[in-house]
């Protein structure tokens, strides 16, 4: 099965240039931790509740006027949508991540894996990826590297 058939698609986005507060609202709003960043049809980060709490309160920066680039992370794990399902799970579990992003070939946003994903198809595939759950490295090589 390739990743495209069990990702989800249309993932939520939010701009670089967007407020945090509108970061955290949105998550509020949709029920999800995790927001890819996109500049036009780029993915160019990813910002998560963690990176609002850590990054930006912690660190003092003021919610209304802060913008998402300033908590993100420029570093995305993403696979291709024409990549088997096993790939998808391999660099969550590399990377201890729960969702990677996934592009088409021309490197654009088309959808997200998570671990839900995953378990919606295989609950072996996602049991293995949550077993391996740990902090979160900074990934560099393909499949972690900036997307855009």
């Amino acid at each position: 099965m390739r990743v495209g058939e069990a990702m989800t698609v249309r993932a939520e986005t939010i701009g670089p240039d967007e407020a945090l507060e509108a970061a955290a609202r949105r998550m509020r709003d949709t029920g999800i931790g995790a927001l890819p960043v996109c500049e036009s049809d780029r993915l160019v980060g990813m910002i998560t509740d963690r990176d609002i709490v850590v990054r930006g309160v912690a660190a003092g920066l003021a919610p209304g006027a802060a913008k998402v680039r300033d908590a993100m992370t420029a570093q995305v794990v993403y696979c291709f949508e024409d990549d088997e399902l096993g790939r998808g799970a391999e660099l969550m579990e590399q990377h201890a991540v729960r969702r990677v992003m996934v592009l088409d070939r021309q490197k654009r946003l088309v959808g997200l894996l998570s671990v839900d994903d995953l378990a919606m198809v295989s609950r072996m595939l996602a049991a293995e990826v949550i077993e391996h759950s740990r902090e979160p490295t900074l990934p560099v090589e393909h499949g972690g590297a900036p997307a855009h």
